[in-house]
């Protein structure tokens, strides 16, 4: 019975199994020839494809193939063409980068062809160059303009300016097409960092890990003249930060800027000079503060950087004025600085309730011992006004007060030194008074550090002391 169903079986559908039969040595050809389709390059000379390869990177990718050690072909996972430390130009001679891997993806129906060779696309592996900030925007604008698929995996950046670094970027990877297009990573300052770039590379979104720190920047207008302007905004350490800005090679303009945190609150114009010396000037408005900010500033850790300091190049202008029913002592202040060579000048004027404080002085913080130098004038209409700002009963009304103050701080040693201390035009400091008053200044104000002399309470303490 058994034997009869398999004889139908057989008779009705023998042609549909001759077929199937059949279909596996065309399947096994088929297989075989895709197996042999991918090993044979394995035996080409890729040597020969050496001018093909160039020409094709310089066509297609702007990208001039310098040197190489060896050129490979892999057959998996997918076949591609691996030219082991290369060393390319980008454009132009001024960017050269070292490739550890630079990966070629033939197209598969030209991978046997030399004439009609063209590729899928590259990557980049195991990369590093070193540029100039000049030659920043050539890169980016190569990125910009490049419509061939590439990736950089593990890319390392140096940036030097005038033969100083001034920023390592590290293991960025980053493509130009698929899911993660446009989407960079790496790290900075040992941080791990994500940018993520608009299709026209008009909004750039900054975010540096385990930081706080976000940012955003707007593109008016991306030109190859070496030119940015745009917006940038910024949250950082329960801060914001936002301006406008214009960027060539030798000159960051930055204008409409202003700063928002609890304790503080400024807004500036200023310009950075780049060529042909680094320069930069700032006029800052500062809207609020709170005093206890000074107590953070580390003055010998600061002096410590002459190295940093002596690179600095500042002019700066900065105002406050205090709000109305604000509990600020100080109802205006106007403070110039000039900063040159680790010099520092400056000038200020500070009002309080209508009397005027003001100070001229310098100093060079590139010294062992820095020394302040400062010749300083407090006038008032009332002695008994003055007084009582800190607190301090005087009994005689509308008496004229001016009090001239000159000398210089040794701010390391904690030391201070009156050369001449007049009061209107009755009495003038002799040597035992002046040793008296820096006796006094030094035990008061110049007990703990630098920042203590503008204590109020000290300050009240002192005066106290020498009335």
């Amino acid at each position: 019975m058994i034997n009869k169903i398999y004889k139908r079986i057989h008779n009705r559908y023998s042609t549909l199994f001759k077929f199937i039969f059949f279909l596996r040595y065309l399947l096994g050809i088929f297989f075989i020839s895709i197996v042999l389709f991918l090993l044979i390059p394995h035996f080409y000379d890729l040597k020969k494809k050496d001018s093909v390869i160039k020409n094709y990177l310089f066509e297609s990718y702007g990208l001039t193939l310098n040197k190489y050690e060896k050129i490979e072909y892999k057959s998996l996972p997918t076949p591609s063409l691996e030219i082991q430390n290369a060393n390319v130009s980008i454009e132009t001679e001024s960017i050269q980068l070292d490739i550890a891997r630079l990966s070629i993806y033939p197209k598969l129906i030209n991978l046997h062809s030399n004439q009609n060779f063209s590729v899928r696309k590259i990557i980049f592996d195991k990369s590093k160059t070193s540029l100039l900030d000049s030659d920043l925007n050539i890169l980016i604008d190569y990125i910009y303009h490049l419509k061939n698929k590439l990736t950089f995996k593990d890319l390392n950046i140096k940036i030097f300016r005038n033969k100083s670094i001034i920023i390592h970027l590290k293991r960025i990877n980053f493509s130009n097409f698929g899911y993660n297009k446009n989407l960079v990573k790496g790290e900075i300052f040992n941080k791990k960092f994500k940018i993520l770039i608009s299709d026209n590379f008009h909004k750039i979104n900054f975010k540096l890990f385990k930081t706080g720190i976000v940012t955003d920047i707007n593109f008016n207008e991306i030109k190859k003249e070496s030119k940015l302007s745009g917006i940038f905004k910024s949250k950082f350490l329960n801060s914001n930060l936002k301006f406008n800005f214009d960027y060539d090679d030798e000159k960051l303009k930055i204008n409409n800027s202003f700063f928002r945190n609890k304790d503080l609150s400024f807004n500036n114009e200023s310009v950075i000079t780049f060529e042909p010396f680094f320069f930069s000037s700032s006029i800052i408005n500062i809207e609020d503060i709170n005093i206890k900010l000074l107590k953070n500033i580390d003055v010998i850790n600061i002096l410590n950087t002459k190295d940093f300091i002596k690179k600095i190049n500042t002019n700066n202008e900065i105002n406050f004025k205090s709000k109305k029913f604000s509990t600020n002592l100080i109802d205006n202040l106007y403070l110039k600085t000039n900063l040159a060579y680790g010099r520092l000048v400056f000038s200020k004027e500070i009002f309080i309730s209508g009397h005027i404080f003001s100070c001229d002085g310098e100093i060079n913080l590139l010294e062992e011992y820095p020394i302040l130098y400062f010749d300083c004038l407090m006038s008032s209409e009332s002695k008994k006004k003055f007084l009582k700002e800190f607190s301090i009963n005087y009994k005689n009304k509308n008496e004229l007060f001016k009090l001239k103050v000159r000398g210089n701080i040794n701010i390391l040693n904690k030391k201070i030194n009156f050369e001449n201390i007049t009061k209107n035009q009755d009495y003038k400091a002799t040597k035992e008074d002046l040793n008296y008053f820096k006796v006094s200044f030094e035990n008061i104000l110049f007990n703990n550090n630098f920042v203590d002399i503008f204590n109020l309470k000290k300050i009240k303490e002192f005066i106290l002391e020498i009335s």
